[in-house]
């Protein structure tokens, strides 16, 4: 596998100002930075942390049950949305080229809340197709590390208003993660939109 190079990047095919960081037979990763106006970003942040019933989970980790560090939400798309998502999710199709059926968000609170280094759950996803991440809020370092032994390791700022899409393959060959940071940073929001299949859980982040 081939090392990620975050520079210089290629021009990208999501829209005016993506930017290609991978694209070969180990997956396709395209970031565009301001795939919403400012003032659209900020005015989605304020409302997803007004209106989303934020919750915290639970989860088995090290042989004991921890809290998640962020704060976790999910829709089908097919039920009564949050405005912002009901105007978001079809703009996300159509830049993506995907028929998304749920979104998950996660409200990071400050620089201590995180999610470790994963990739998503293949057979609860629709195969071959792309998960696509709209970001609100703070910026936030997302580091994607390839899992050949030659570790090729992309430190990418997800800013407020971008769009970062991964295809299938890249759950494959790729783990993506947010770390935790040493220095304060502001809360983030993000929505990352999937097509799963009929045995595809709902609440997977």
């Amino acid at each position: 596998m081939p090392l990620m190079n975050p520079s210089p990047l290629q021009p990208g095919l999501f829209g005016s100002g993506a930017q290609t960081l991978a694209d070969d037979e180990f997956g396709r990763i395209a970031y565009q930075p301001q795939f919403v106006d400012p003032a659209f970003a900020s005015q989605a942040f304020d409302a997803l942390l007004r209106d989303v019933p934020w919750q915290s989970e639970r989860r088995r980790m090290y042989l004991r049950d921890v809290l998640t560090p962020r704060l976790l939400a999910s829709y089908a798309l097919d039920e009564p949305l949050p405005q912002v998502i009901a105007e978001l999710a079809p703009r996300v199709a159509a830049a993506a080229g995907a028929a998304f059926t749920h979104v998950g968000l996660n409200h990071y609170r400050d620089e201590r809340d995180s999610v470790a280094q994963h990739n998503d759950h293949l057979h609860e996803l629709s195969p071959g197709q792309p998960i696509a991440l709209v970001s609100f809020g703070a910026t936030r370092e997302m580091l994607i590390r390839a899992k050949a032994p030659r570790r090729g390791v992309l430190r990418l700022d997800l800013e407020a208003g971008s769009l970062l899409t991964m295809s299938y393959a890249t759950q494959l060959h790729y783990d993506h993660g947010i770390p935790k940071q040493h220095t304060p940073v502001g809360p983030r929001i993000s929505l990352a939109f999937r097509v799963r299949n009929a045995g595809g859980r709902k609440h997977h982040y």
